[in-house]
Order: C-alpha cells, then structure tokens, then sequence
C-alpha cells in the first residue's frame, strides 16, 4: 500500500469516526430514563463520557480534538446548563499545571542539560539495554524526595531518555523504548504516591480520609507502593524483554565543557519550584502556584533559556485540553448524579456480598476496578469512590481506613487510557507508545495491583496497626 493510499485510509477511518459522537448525541437527547434511580441528566452525562473514553482508546481522533468534542457533547446533550458549565475543568489549576510542569522539560532541552545528562546515562550503561532501563526504575524512589510531582519528572525525564535514544540510534517505537516510556508513564507515579506531598491523589486521599500526617502516610504507603513499583518493574522487563536482548549503540565521544550558567540557572528554577512542593504544609499554596512561577522564570529574558516560539514547538498543548476536558467530564458526572450511582452500583451493595473482612477487600477491589475504567479523572474517582468505600467498612465491620487505601491503591495503579494521567499523556504525546498498548500494561497492572493489596498492603497495615477488622 503507497503512502498516498494509508493517509486516504486513515482519513476516512477518522471521517467514520466522527459518526459515534454523532450516534451518541442523538441517544442522548432521545432516549429516556432507562435505569432506575439515575437521573435524565446523569444517564446522558454516562453516555457522552463513554463516547470520550471510546475516541481517546480508539485514537479515532486526535486527543485534543476529542477533548473539545467532549465537552460540546456536554453541553449539547443537556448535561450542564451552559456551555460555560461545560468547561469549568479549563478554569481549574491542574491543567495549568501540566503545562508549566512540561515547559520545565523543554528547558531541560534548550539549556544542554538533556543532553548532558543523556550522555552520562549512556556512558554508565556502557552499550547495556537493562542498564539504562535499572537506572531508570531504581532512580523513581529517589527522585520522587527532589521531584514529588510524577508529571513534573515525566516531563523532564521524557526529554532525557529521547535524546539517550536518539544519541545511541535508537528507532522510535523499539521494545527498549516502549519500556522506559510504560515505566515513566505507569510505574513513575507510583513513587509519588508513597509521599503524602507526592501529588494530587495523596493530597486529596489523605484529604477524604482525615488525620494523615506527612510521617503517618509514608509509613502506611512506603512498603506497599515500593512492592507496586519493583512488581510493575518486573512486568514491564517481562513483556518487553526481546529489547533488553540488544545493545546500544554508544555515541561518539563529545569533550567535556563545564556547566553553563543558563544550566545552572534552570536547575536552580525547578529546584526552587520543587523546594516550594515539597514545604507546602508551611505555606498552603496551590501545587500550580510553583509551577507558574517555574514556568514565568524559565520564560524571563537572562534568567530562563526559553523564548516563547519554544513553547510552540517543544510542549504539547493537545495535554493542556484532554486535562482539562477528563475534569469537566468528572464534574459533569458528579453533578448530574451518574457518579453517585455508579458508586452505589459497583461498590455500595459489598457488605451484603462479602461475609469476611477479606471478602469485602476483594469485592471493594473488583467495583474500584470497573469504576477507574468509567471515569477518566482521577481526583473524580477517588472523590466518588473513598467516601462509599469507608462507609462500605463502617457497615461491614471493616478498617475504614484501609477500605479506602484499598480502593485509593486500586485505582492509583492502574492508567488504562492516556486520559486518566498528566504523566501518561504526557508519554503517550511522544509516540512510542499507542493508547491500545497502554491499555494492555493496564490490564496487566490491575493484576499487579491486586496481588500487592492483598499479599503486601493488608499484611504490612495490621503489622504498623491498621488491621482489616478495628480493635
């Protein structure tokens, strides 16, 4: 098949495409209420995010094209009561924050230090495939105290190990490539989640929870998530371990030059946002407040090695509206009622199913599951499900608390659509990896996830003094 015939191919793929929206708008305005105790509003808000979820696994359109649809769709169907109702996720912080967080990894680049450092990892590997992958994963924990934000190494990282693949000849797509990208994609949040400053879900969890010291969540959290880490390190060596089987190619030797202060200068801006993240307990600012100075900074003539052109080429603004359309969608479904049902419907009838303490974790786990299939926005998911799952423990005679780590940890390892992450969209935006593979190492971390809850979490909490049943 010629060039010319693949484009025409797949511009009519995508042409056909559009007809789902279009099929699912029509359900949506005409069909009436078909399932009991969901509202008009909600049943249509579970259509058009559905719709989303679709288009954004399927690639029928590209990311930020869906983005946009999705919320038109919202305010076509009836869901929100304006089209500005339907965009309230572009007023909110995060999507800001992603973008600041990714203007840092193009500074990375334009100042050398992606290039040095990339140079220094191969040097270190010495033509090793695994090596480069170990530096990587062992790396995470580490990072994660000078970096606590996932997105914001991803963001960094991802520029860094492009250019180690670019220098060593690297083809884009390559089992060795495919590795470290589901590691910086899956795996690289999982650190961050150990930390109770480590990001949006240990914020918001600790939130919904109550009483969680900064001490008091590492101490919960390490032993479990570092078994999340090492296991889903091992999964991906496993499904990908033909490209460990080659060597790489090592670049020609560059003279070493000193650090310029334009590298400086920027490790001094990102450390300074880190430095702010990381004492939040003392100032409260929003995480995005660091970020926009970082990003207003790394802009500044003689201070920052960035000029706005820059932005336009190195960030991918496709994120900022698929970010910002996943939170419009979660408050769509929270407001119409569809996500207080579905809460209701996969995970408020367990203490009836489940007759041990350990019965009603499982069955907590499979409803979490379904339910981080359905809703693309994490703070969403946990703001519907922690709440029902605590309350699941308090009627079954369970720890609340630890049926809301149980559902939080479910949930948190698991990305099954590019959507669900900043620091996966992030990754997928580079094109090594396809939203279809991503959605396979999903499948395969929701099984890593389970077996880390129940032989890892569950012994380790009754062991610090959070056992299944309260004493």
């Amino acid at each position: 098949m010629s060039r010319t015939q693949a484009v025409a191919g797949e511009t009519r793929r995508r042409t056909k495409a559009l007809l789902i929206p279009l099929a699912g708008l029509v359900l949506a305005l005409f069909l009436p209420p078909l399932l009991a105790g969901l509202p008009l509003a909600g049943q249509r808000a579970l259509i058009v995010t559905l719709i989303t979820i679709i288009l954004w696994t399927g690639e029928m359109l590209a990311p930020g094209v869906t983005a946009l649809l999705s919320v038109t769709l919202l305010a076509l169907s009836g869901v929100t009561t304006s089209l500005r109702d339907a965009l309230q996720g572009f007023a909110n912080p995060v999507p800001f924050f992603l973008i600041s967080v990714l203007t840092m990894g193009v500074a990375v680049v334009r100042s050398g230090l992606a290039e040095r450092l990339a140079r220094t990892i191969l040097e270190k590997a010495r033509g090793r495939n695994l090596t480069v992958y170990l530096q990587l994963v062992l790396s995470f924990p580490v990072l994660t105290f000078i970096l606590p934000s996932a997105t914001t190494r991803s963001g960094i990282l991802i520029h860094i190990y492009d250019e180690v693949f670019t220098l060593s000849r690297v083809p884009r797509g390559a089992d060795v490539a495919k590795a470290v990208m589901l590691a910086l994609s899956s795996i690289n949040r999982l650190a961050s989640t150990s930390l109770l400053t480590g990001g949006i879900t240990p914020v918001m969890s600790a939130a919904i929870i109550g009483g969680m010291s900064w001490t008091g969540w590492f101490a919960l959290m390490a032993v479990p998530y570092y078994a999340i880490l090492l296991l889903g390190g091992i999964l991906t060596y496993a499904l990908y371990r033909r490209g460990f089987g080659q060597g790489l190619p090592t670049p020609e030797p560059a003279r070493r030059r000193p650090v310029s202060g334009i590298e400086r200068r920027t490790i001094a801006i990102i450390l300074g946002a880190s430095a702010l993240w990381l004492t939040d307990g003392l100032h409260h600012l929003d995480p995005a407040l660091p970020a926009l100075l970082a990003f207003a900074a790394l802009l500044t003539p003689g201070l920052g090695p960035l000029v706005w052109a820059d932005l336009e080429r190195g960030v991918g603004w496709a994120n900022f509206f698929v970010i910002a359309a996943s939170i419009s969608l979660a408050h769509a479904l929270v407001a119409s009622g569809a996500a207080p049902w579905l809460g209701r419907l996969l995970v408020g009838g367990l203490p009836a199913l489940g007759d041990s303490a350990l019965g009603v974790v499982v069955l907590l786990m499979l409803g979490a599951t379904l339910l981080r299939a359905i809703v693309p926005n994490s703070s969403g998911f946990l703001a519907l499900a922690l709440p029902i799952a605590m309350s699941v423990g308090r009627e079954a005679g369970v720890n609340p608390l630890v049926c809301a780590l149980v559902v939080m940890m479910t949930g948190d390892a698991v990305v099954y659509y590019p959507a669900q992450s900043a620091s996966a969209l992030v990754i997928y935006e580079r094109g090594h990896v396809s939203a279809g593979e991503m959605l396979k190492f999903g499948l395969w971390m929701t099984f890593v996830g389970w077996i880390a809850i129940l032989l890892v979490a569950v012994p380790w909490w009754s062991l610090v003094g959070e056992p299944l049943r309260p004493r």
